[in-house]
């Protein structure tokens, strides 16, 4: 089968589209013929292999965990699943993505809905899961609260947008001067272009602040959040984790604000609610691009370089059974 493997932490450039065997499934498991797949910052990170904790498990020989398609065969144990099912899930910790085949837990898996596409469902497992936990479990979100998304404009933020409207929030996109209006056209309230003001110098403040991009000190968010606020950091680089970590805890356990960073929970019951939410028409994924599996490498510099408005997905044509 046709994958895309890299054997070095680098730019895109040491990605190759190569021949590699076929997996075959274990007893837990089910081979999927991949239809599609999404980039996630998470990608980018286990590339480049930054920041460090990127590194921590090692380097992986072919990236992609949210995965769609078709599935092939079983392992001994499943259950829940047969050959021909159409399915989708986010593997990460297992990868493999980037492939015209994976195997995939079986715990890991949903049906795809009749009614979507795979293109619209591999958009969907990691970004929304992200953007759903860190505002309705960490964050706490309530109806009428002034909730602030940094980084609004890209796949998870794109979610957290609709979200957050859909809780009843009055929500604030920061973003990019390109992605104002399609902040707009999802349903944020106001929008901030990051290059022209600084939302934690402008005096406003803010019930929840769910933070995809970590672009400012602790300290900064502190003052942009009311008395008792909540901050909730989704990813970036180490310094804001240790930030966040440490002095983030200080500042919960000696005020009323809290500052926290989300631990992603995988869960079928999560992605099953986020389908629930795009069938009552309340979330879509926002899709700015498709490419094919051959130009994952052009796919992964567009989202490193934060070009992307919403999510990029790749294809996978299976002309031939490989």
């Amino acid at each position: 089968m046709k994958a895309i493997v890299y054997q070095e932490y680098g730019s895109p450039d040491v990605l190759e589209l190569e021949q590699v065997e076929k997996p075959t499934p274990k007893d837990n498991e089910v081979l999927i013929e991949v239809h599609a797949t999404s980039v996630n910052a998470s990608d980018w990170e286990l590339l480049r292999g930054k920041p460090l904790y990127a590194r921590l498990g090692g380097l992986h020989k072919i990236l992609g965990s949210d995965i769609a398609g078709r599935v092939e065969a079983v392992g001994g144990n499943v259950k829940q699943f047969q050959p021909g099912d159409e399915v989708f899930g986010d593997i990460f910790g297992c990868w493999g993505g980037f492939a015209e085949y994976v195997c995939a837990p079986e715990n890991a898996l949903v049906l795809k809905p009749a009614s979507m596409a795979f293109e619209q469902v591999a958009a969907i497992p990691q970004a929304a899961v992200l953007a759903l936990q860190g505002l309705r479990d960490k964050g706490q979100i309530q109806p009428g609260q002034k909730v602030l998304i940094n980084g609004a404009g890209g796949g998870a933020g794109t979610f957290a947008v609709q979200m957050a409207k859909m809780f009843g929030a009055e929500v604030t996109g920061v973003d990019s001067t390109s992605k104002l209006d399609m902040m707009r056209s999802i349903g944020a309230d106001l929008v901030i272009d990051y290059t022209q003001e600084d939302f934690t110098q402008n005096g406003h403040e803010y019930d929840l602040i769910l933070d995809l991009v970590a672009s400012h000190s602790i300290f900064d968010y502190t003052r942009a959040l009311n008395p008792r606020g909540r901050y909730v950091m989704v990813g970036g680089a180490m310094l804001h984790i240790f930030q966040t970590l440490f002095l983030g805890t200080w500042i919960s356990m000696t005020g009323d604000k809290k500052m926290g960073i989300l631990g992603l929970k995988q869960n079928k019951k999560d992605l099953n609610f986020i389908l629930e939410l795009y069938e009552a028409g309340k979330v879509a994924p926002v899709i700015d691009r498709c490419y094919p599996l051959s130009e994952v490498p052009e796919a992964l510099r567009f989202l490193g370089e934060g070009h992307a408005k919403g999510k990029v997905v790749i294809t996978v044509e299976h002309n031939e059974r490989t």
